[in-house]
């Protein structure tokens, strides 16, 4: 890469000391059970990062791996506290005059639960009388019925962006399968904690693995300066859609003289791109919007918080650290539209490209979660897409027939394994692991192949600043050398639930239909769902499933071979794989039967 390779300063004890500002208690033993004993969460695990870093670690990393372990509950502001270290995120929880309000209740509903049990233990046992979600992850809403066991619609108000219902319940389900592995890698689930294995995910330590939940919102946020007033508890909130979530908003609290910031600015460059997979994020908006919170709340601010890490005190280094992820965005942006301008692709962007001194120098920008490599690419990608211009790449063969080739012009696997081994002694692990690759990909079985892979895998994962990159390296490493593969499950096509809507329920057997095996197949059916006084229509022709939504039956237009009348939950039932058909008004039963057998399971 051009340009001078900067470092941010260990002796800056900044970070630590707001790592541990206002701690009131921890959890101890920090492990959170289901009730059956399952263990969802254990932060104990990560002690060993007391010590020194070792030499399987990047320092950077070890630091950011020392702060977002420190948990407990911590005394924000007057009337204002975060839960930190039970979860990928944090729980803020303000407190009104008869209650408190709960601010992005974590992923899981024992996680959510063990939190609110922390703070009522030394808060008292304050009811919830409002729940805000600040945007449409899991980590912000999963353990909502943790906070609030027994919902009821319009009980309290629930807060969430424009927009939130379609993208909480769409996220990760129709790319679930191919997201579930990799989320896995990413956040290095199956990994040891420990100083050579997994050491936390950036913005926070990993993702609890208990119950997940959502209790709809009942108050919808739709523009920036709108207002409300819970429980005597005043917000202006600031929508910033399609910045680190599709659907998303921050929110001032004028009393507190407190920015909660949502996930726009955290202690580490965030991710544009997602090593798990999901839409190239955008970087112009999302800088965009933060040179917004400085002109609305900046000014006013005394603390900035979020949902993961620590806060930041003081108005000067809130403006600062505002100003400073501003850039960043901008600045990642902005350089790599000019140097594609030039001509140069993602890859050469990534590998050019340098921050300034300024940005180099901050613990706040570096890529603990998010990468200057990784989100480069992705910006290229969202303007660009996936060919790089170069009519060698156009039709490239795949890996395993690439990987053939190659092997033969090098001569012969073992050829490649030695060629590798200099490489990797000559400290061109990048290219050791493109020559591996092959191999491993001709011969999946080879184990001298897989083994050096491994090895090699590991040397980069020790030293990666990433997180999410060490734990990837790390995984795979683990699969390689592994005796048994791992089973990584994918969502069933026909796992369809009641939270889903009809549409996601047509769209998730459509996409899991075997298109060649259902090529010969012509039929279109019809349902009459009544509860919601409307009629769907799904074609199948040309191996394609498609549908149509109306208000009437002559909206649709065309016949159809079967119609069936029934109520939401029916069609769920037969669309699952029971028997309906008493609600048959028309036409032959067994083209469900016949659709589901096409449906790849």
């Amino acid at each position: 890469m051009s340009g001078q390779k900067l470092e941010p300063s260990f002796a800056d004890k900044t970070d630590f000391v707001n790592a541990k500002r206002g701690l009131i208690d921890s959890l101890k033993p920090c492990i959170i059970k289901t009730a059956d004993g399952r263990v969802v969460w254990n932060n104990d695990e990560y002690d060993f990062l007391n010590a020194e870093c070792p030499d399987t670690a990047n320092p950077k990393l070890w630091r950011q791996g020392q702060l977002t372990s420190i948990q407990g509950l911590f005394e924000v502001t007057p009337g204002m506290y975060q839960v930190r270290g039970l979860d990928l995120s944090n729980m803020t929880i303000v407190e009104g005059e008869e209650g408190v309000i709960i601010i992005d209740p974590l992923t899981a509903v024992e996680s959510a639960a063990a939190a609110l049990a922390l703070y009522r233990k030394n808060r008292g046992n304050r009811k919830v009388t409002g729940i805000i979600y600040s945007h449409s992850h899991i980590d912000h809403y999963g353990g909502a019925k943790g906070v609030l066991p027994d919902a009821t619609e319009d009980v309290i108000p629930v807060i969430a962006p424009e927009g939130f219902m379609d993208e909480a319940t769409s996220e990760n389900l129709y790319a679930g399968g191919a997201m579930s592995r990799r989320a896995a890698h990413m956040y290095g689930t199956r990994l040891p904690k420990a100083a050579d294995g997994q050491i936390g995910c950036g913005i926070g330590m990993g993702v609890s693995a208990g119950v997940r939940s959502l209790i709809p919102p009942n108050v919808t946020i739709s523009e920036t300066g709108d207002e409300r007033l819970i429980d005597g508890v005043h917000m202006i909130f600031q929508m910033v859609p399609e910045a680190e979530a599709p659907s998303e908003m921050n929110f001032y609290f004028p009393q507190h003289q407190a920015l909660y910031i949502a996930e726009c600015a955290t202690h580490s460059l965030h991710n544009i791109i997602t090593l798990r997979g999901a839409q190239v994020r955008d970087a112009k908006a999302w800088s965009g919007y933060l040179d917004e919170s400085l002109v609305l709340f900046g000014h006013q601010s005394d603390v900035l918080l979020a949902g993961h890490n620590w806060p930041t005190w003081d108005r000067k280094a809130i403006i600062a650290m505002i100003s400073d992820q501003r850039d960043l965005y901008a600045y990642l942006h902005d350089q790599t539209m000019r140097m594609m301008n030039r001509g140069m692709t993602g890859i050469e962007i990534a590998e050019e490209i340098t921050l300034p001194p300024s940005l180099q120098k901050l613990w706040h920008t570096q890529g603990f979660y998010g990468s200057v490599s990784h989100n480069v690419k992705g910006i290229y990608q969202r303007y660009m897409g996936w060919f790089d211009g170069n009519a060698a790449h156009l039709w490239e063969h795949p890996p395993k027939e690439s990987a053939k080739r190659y092997v033969a012009c090098m001569g012969g696997i073992d050829e490649v394994i030695r060629k590798a081994g200099e490489f990797e002694a000559e400290g061109d692990l990048r290219f050791a692991v493109t020559l591996l690759g092959h191999a491993v990909s001709l011969d999946p079985s080879h184990k001298e192949a897989k083994t050096s892979l491994a090895s090699v895998f590991r040397k980069l994962g020790f030293g990666s600043e990433n997180s999410t990159w060490r734990n990837f390296y790390l995984s795979e490493a683990n699969a390689l050398l592994a005796t048994k593969a791992p089973h990584v499950g994918r969502p069933s096509a026909n796992q369809l639930k009641p939270t889903q809507t009809i549409d996601q329920w047509l769209t998730l057997l459509s996409i899991s239909l075997d298109g060649l095996k259902a090529g010969g197949e012509c039929f279109a059916i019809e349902f009459h769902v009544k509860d919601s006084r409307q009629w769907w229509r799904i074609n199948l022709s040309n191996g394609s499933l498609t549908h149509r939504n109306a208000t009437s039956r002559d909206e649709l237009q065309e016949e159809s071979n079967l119609t069936l009348e029934l109520n939401t939950d029916e069609l769920l039932d037969a669309l699952t794989g029971g028997d309906q058909q008493d609600k048959v008004q028309a036409g032959d039963w067994s083209l469900i039967p016949k659709l589901l057998s096409l449906i790849e399971t």
